[in-house]
């Protein structure tokens, strides 16, 4: 049989690490069993569902390389798509399961339904319909739903259990009492969730449903309609809740969640797929962790998903984005970073060859401290926004200040600076030698307050890395003005 997958989100807002988990095993499955990855929207919640919620799904997806090979936008023989476009075809399985006597007309009010389920909450039971029109001849209900009378079309939920064989969380059941008969129409005509999604599931042959844990509860229901329907139900995997540090449900005020703020940051697509497969599955091999796409398609395997709850941590996502970041070569590492430069108006929005190989130098320099591309804007800040009035007052610098002939190192560096009209590596380094010869300073004691005199900060790159950089840049055109060693010295030797 050939396997047929689907994600299929409500366009309600911006995909989230839940989300893309899901759209990510469904797209890794299918791809591993050479089968087709559908992409339905639905989108019946009509007050909140918004088209550019769906573009912005699609655009995420792509960014990701998770494309559909069937669905929205790409031709399929299962469409349409959205749910919106089927409302024909709900209506048209609805009307069977009225026929057959598995579905029933209910005329109760939302006060009606508010006084009962007070009721069954003051009575500690468990909340769901008591049935009441179930005694409702049929005619007379057609007849009053043709007269005008408001109603929503509800199963008939048989009584007995309802089980199922789960592939990450094993065997599962519940009692149909528990359940309650549940709406498929609403008083409109259209859909709700459960049943549309069983009518599309079967006429698009999904063979298997992949989505998050808190669907379980539908699970039962939806097989509750496959067996009025006589349908043959897909297979059911689960996945676990993904979890903040504290042990809550991963939110927004844990950080990014949208796909889109991760973007933002810097956090690259192949990294962050990565890092996503991991949140609830492992390779078979221990600690073979950061993976191509090509190589969690080879590996992926649905039945070592775990069924215990995953936490997200931004220190692991930080170490396998870095783990990519290592395999890009220097060019490509400049062209991603030089949107985050341009938007800081650091640079030219069309730098030319001499700022691009500049810009490489930067990244070089400022590499190890990377852990997303918009880190750049933190540790490239003291090369085009020098503010040593500033930086000069913070903790870690008054430490360096003030330690014994730390000020004398700075003072003998200002003053063998001043007697060059520019600096080479090689001047630098024979400057340095003179000053460690008349200050008799070494090691810490030399270089921290170096540091100092030159960023007018008490940690960052390499100096020797940072002298080149200064004096290159001081000669470029750019929206800001670099200033060079000379410059730089001067300005921390008068803020002392």
């Amino acid at each position: 049989m050939t396997v047929r997958v689907r994600f299929a989100p409500s366009p309600t807002g911006h995909l989230h690490v839940g989300n893309v988990r899901t759209a990510l095993y469904n797209w890794l499955f299918a791809r591993q069993k050479k089968g087709t990855f559908i992409l339905r929207v639905e989108d019946t919640d009509l007050a909140r569902s918004e088209r550019r919620f769906e573009e912005q799904l699609m655009e995420d997806l792509r960014w990701l390389s998770l494309v559909w090979t069937e669905g929205v936008d790409v031709e399929g023989e299962h469409g349409p798509y959205r749910q919106t476009e089927r409302f024909d075809l709900y209506r048209e399985y609805a009307e069977r399961l009225l026929n057959e006597g598995k579905a029933y007309h209910c005329f109760c009010s939302a006060q009606e339904l508010e006084q009962e389920r007070q009721r069954q909450l003051a009575a500690g039971q468990p909340l769901r319909y008591s049935g009441k029109c179930r005694i409702v001849p049929p005619r007379k209900a057609r007849r009053r739903v043709q007269e005008g009378e408001k109603a929503v079309l509800r199963m008939k939920v048989r009584v007995g259990t309802v089980a199922f064989e789960d592939i990450v969380f094993g065997p599962l059941h519940i009692e149909c009492s528990e359940i309650g008969d549940f709406v498929l129409l609403r008083s409109d005509g259209s859909a709700q969730y459960n049943f549309a999604c069983v009518v599309d599931d079967t006429l698009m042959e999904i063979t298997a449903v992949i989505r998050g844990e808190g669907h379980i509860s539908n699970t039962y229901r939806q097989l509750l309609l496959y067996e009025a329907f006589g349908f043959k139900p897909p297979h059911f995997a689960h996945l676990s809740t993904i979890l903040g540090k504290d042990g809550s449900k991963l939110s927004k005020r844990h950080g990014a969640t949208s796909i889109d703020e991760f973007r933002q940051q810097g956090y690259l697509p192949v990294a962050l797929v990565n890092y996503l497969a991991l949140l609830g599955w492992a390779p078979r091999k221990e600690g073979r962790e950061i993976l191509t796409l090509e190589q969690l398609i080879a590996e992926f395997d649905l039945s070592r998903v775990h069924r215990s709850p995953a936490t997200f941590d931004w220190e692991k996502l930080n170490w396998v984005n870095r783990s990519h970041l290592k395999k890009l070569d220097r060019s490509h590492l400049t062209e991603l970073v030089t949107p985050y430069l341009q938007g800081r108006a650091w640079i030219p929005s069309e730098p030319s060859p001499e700022i691009k190989h500049w810009i490489g130098d930067v990244i070089e320099a400022v590499f190890k401290y990377l852990n997303k591309l918009e880190d750049v804007l933190r540790d490239a800040e003291l090369i085009f926004d020098f503010s040593p009035e500033k930086n000069l007052s913070e903790t870690h610098v008054q430490e360096v200040l003030s330690a014994d002939g730390a000020v004398e190192v700075i003072r003998e560096f200002h003053t063998r600076v001043q007697q060059h009209q520019s600096l080479d590596l090689e001047a630098y380094k024979g400057i340095i030698a003179e000053v460690k010869e008349a200050t008799g300073q070494k090691g810490k004691n030399l270089f921290h307050p170096v540091r100092v005199a030159l960023t007018a900060q008490s940690s960052g790159p390499e100096l020797d890395k940072l002298v080149c950089i200064f004096e290159q840049g001081s000669r470029l055109e750019l929206p800001v003005k670099i200033l060079g060693v000379k410059e730089r010295v001067q300005a921390v030797v008068e803020h002392l």
